[in-house]
């Protein structure tokens, strides 16, 4: 007998298929530009490579997780919001994803219902199946600017167990006001329900300001990495902020699941916690190209864009032009060689109908996406997928 369940059900990330196919195209020599993936193109900051450079010439890089990283972790909560958190609430993992795998085994169990917005991070919804939890996900519009608000937990037909929360959100790049991140709190207080606060593109805004949830709820979990203000995907390095009842739990989950994140990671983490100039000039380069990039596309009448507060990220509708996102992403690959992500990633309902572009790229990527851009599509049937 075949036994299944939901965790049967979790959907393929198909912005990796779409990369996949850039990559083929790349290696018999196309031009790509790769805007799928939030990846920053910079790589990490160079006081980041200096210090793992001497690291590699100092020997020990076993099993470790960093005292003096934890410390400076909790310092700059301190500096950048106000909030004091104790190194031990510190659990370093091997990027965004562990740290949000053990912050649901942590808090929640099999069964539990775990409210998220949708669109949202594909990685919430699947996580949770594997888990064998049940995603709640809230439909969120316009009129929501695409993010949960404290009302979609009070008209809930069943009080969920949890919530993640993401400000800045992927896909959308919308951030969550203050005065709202404090009545989503009050109202999860109220109603005892766990908060989760993805905060991985904190430090990446152009104009709202972004609080951690922790000014609200010091008991929430709190997730952020060093892959994306810090331009260090690849060394696989986040951290988890735990509440303090919950540490215990959650170190003995980490131990056994994840072990360490990587000795040479964090030595370099350690140091690009000093490079903030060279870092926030990118998040200048960041705003040039997302003016760019919407510009571009009202030029070409795709004007229905999230407000793209922050992250790094365009998620507009081309409902007008198609209702297969997929195919849309592989025939714009295909003709121009610019990558992105299918909105059907992260809406499996609506996002048939939207595309989300990432412009963590240089100024010079953008501007030649935007031509490619301006030059293929007025070329395309009205309809011309779906």
């Amino acid at each position: 007998m075949t036994m299944t369940s939901q965790a049967d059900d979790i959907e393929p990330f198909r912005a990796i298929e779409v990369s996949q196919l850039a990559q083929k195209m790349r290696a018999r020599g196309d031009s790509i530009i790769h805007m799928e993936f939030g990846q920053p193109s910079e790589g990490a900051p160079q006081g980041a490579l200096d210090a793992a450079h001497g690291a590699m010439s100092g020997g020990d890089m076993g099993y470790w997780e960093s005292t003096p990283l934890r410390e400076r972790i909790a310092r700059h909560y301190g500096e950048q919001y106000g909030v004091d958190v104790a190194p031990q609430q510190i659990i370093l993992t091997c990027g965004a994803s562990p740290a949000l795998v053990l912050s649901l085994l942590t808090a929640f169990s099999a069964g539990s219902r775990v409210m998220t917005a949708r669109p949202g991070y594909v990685a919430y919804r699947n996580s949770l199946r594997a888990l064998h939890m049940t995603p709640v996900e809230v439909p969120c519009s316009a009129a929501d600017r695409f993010q949960i608000n404290a009302r979609h937990i009070r008209d809930a037909a069943v009080t969920p167990d949890g919530l993640i929360v993401a400000s800045p959100a992927n896909p959308t790049g919308t951030i969550i006001p203050p005065a709202e991140l404090a009545e989503i709190a009050a109202v999860c207080r109220e109603r005892n329900i766990q908060i989760i606060s993805d905060e991985i593109y904190h430090r990446l805004s152009y104009g709202i300001e972004t609080q951690s949830m922790l000014n609200h709820d010091p008991d929430a979990f709190v997730i952020n990495s060093f892959s994306k203000y810090y331009g260090m995907p690849g060394w696989r390095l986040g951290w988890l902020i735990c509440p303090q009842k919950f540490v215990g739990a959650a170190r003995a989950r980490a131990g056994n699941l994840f072990l360490s994140p990587p000795a040479l990671s964090q030595h370099a983490a350690l140091a690009a916690f000093d490079c903030t100039e060279e870092l926030d000039a990118r998040v200048e380069v960041y705003r040039q190209n997302r003016a760019l990039l919407i510009d571009a596309l009202s030029q070409l009448g795709i004007t229905g864009i999230a407000p793209s507060d922050g992250a790094f990220y365009v998620y507009a509708s081309i409902a007008h032009l198609t209702d297969d996102s997929v195919t849309f992403c592989k025939k714009l690959l295909a003709e121009t060689g610019v990558a992105t992500a299918p909105g059907i990633d992260f809406d499996p309902d609506n996002g048939h109908q939207f595309i989300r572009f990432s412009y963590a790229v240089t100024t010079e990527m953008t501007a030649e996406a935007c031509k490619r851009l301006i030059k293929w599509l007025p070329q395309q049937p009205l309809q011309m997928i779906g």
